[in-house]
């Protein structure tokens, strides 16, 4: 990836930093010489998540924290030293948000509302809000684009457009300068095995003949970490207007079916799938396609993705091939 113009020496926070893409997007920031805080969930163990390897290097630009966005005066104090936030905290496991609705609320709706206040109070300071593909529901039309309607199949996607919808009344009510990035389906090495390519790689990598999974008839458009984080390096130094919304996504999709079959190519293996109906999310929530118009995204911030889903895939299986052994079957989604 080139270097992203304006982000040396630009004190930046990034809060859910601790996570897949969060973690990935700090490495990239520290490489570009931004002045990075990040924002880790705080937890006994007093580890930084992902970011523990990068933090035992001790880069001189990096100030980790531990602490959490459902904490206001926690995100005020962090907020009003940066000129931008990558806002990336949020609960994100589809299923259970059917069986803790509230504690998705309380995260990704009142965790991004504090980062609005704080950001409110401070002068100068560009917030950029992350979204999902999953607001837009099963599409009236594909490809989608920034203006389709937006449905909630799940109280997960609720969460989400309440915090995007947050972003957009700060932006036209208060003059804040916050702006939202909506990725398509964000895959790559540290993502979580309850996410489907993990699931696949993973059970594949571990010499499975049988390969558990759910439905195969749902398409996603898929697009590698590294490229997600590109998006939000050139979202936050756009200057695109304050209640600005892109999407990041590829153009393209594949069923679960097919991505099952792009998986054993790349790793080598052969096995079949066993599709097993022991779901939580219930089949009236289930989004049948999700598949991105990227034309905005190269129009406003210039963004095109660089890693097709087969070299995405390679990268992938090859990370988690050291890792194998230490993933416990009980763990992967179904």
């Amino acid at each position: 990836m080139s270097p992203v113009i304006g982000l040396t020496g630009a004190r930046v926070l990034v809060t859910g930093a601790d996570g897949f893409i969060g973690s990935h997007l700090v490495e990239r920031l520290v490489d570009e010489g931004a002045d990075v805080c990040a924002l880790c969930l705080y937890n006994s163990n007093g580890s930084y998540g992902w970011l523990d390897e990068l933090d035992a290097r001790r880069p001189r630009n990096l100030d980790l924290r531990l602490g959490d966005v459902r904490d206001g005066r926690c995100v005020r104090e962090l907020v009003e030293r940066a000129d931008i936030v990558l806002h990336l905290a949020a609960l994100i496991a589809i299923p259970y948000s059917y069986q803790a609705p509230a504690s998705f609320v309380s995260t990704n709706v009142v965790g991004t509302l504090n980062v609005l206040e704080a950001a409110r109070e401070s002068t100068g300071t560009r917030v950029v809000n992350t979204s999902t593909s999953e607001v837009y529901g099963t599409p009236e039309n594909v490809p989608i684009r920034e203006s389709h309607q937006l449905r909630a199949f799940s109280p997960y996607a609720a969460t989400k457009i309440g915090a995007d919808q947050l972003c957009e009344s700060y932006a036209r009510s208060f003059g804040v300068d916050a702006v939202t990035l909506r990725p398509f389906n964000t895959f790559g090495p540290r993502q979580s095995l309850r996410a489907v390519i993990p699931t696949i790689l993973g059970q594949l990598l571990a010499g499975r003949d049988v390969v558990r999974l759910g439905s195969v008839w749902p398409k996603r458009d898929f697009t590698y970490v590294a490229d997600t984080v590109d998006g939000f390096l050139r979202m936050a130094t756009s200057d695109t207007p304050p209640g600005s919304l892109v999407q990041l996504g590829t153009g393209s999709c594949v069923s679960i079916g097919e991505l099952f079959e792009l998986c054993c190519e790349v790793t080598g293996a052969s096995a079949k799938i066993e599709s097993e109906s022991l779901r939580v999310r219930p089949d009236a929530g289930e989004v049948e396609i999700l598949l991105s118009d990227p034309t905005c995204a190269w129009d406003v911030i210039g963004w095109k993705p660089t890693t097709d889903l087969a070299e995405g895939l390679a990268m992938t299986a090859e990370w988690l091939k050291p890792r194998v052994d230490h993933l416990r079957p009980a763990r992967y989604h179904r």
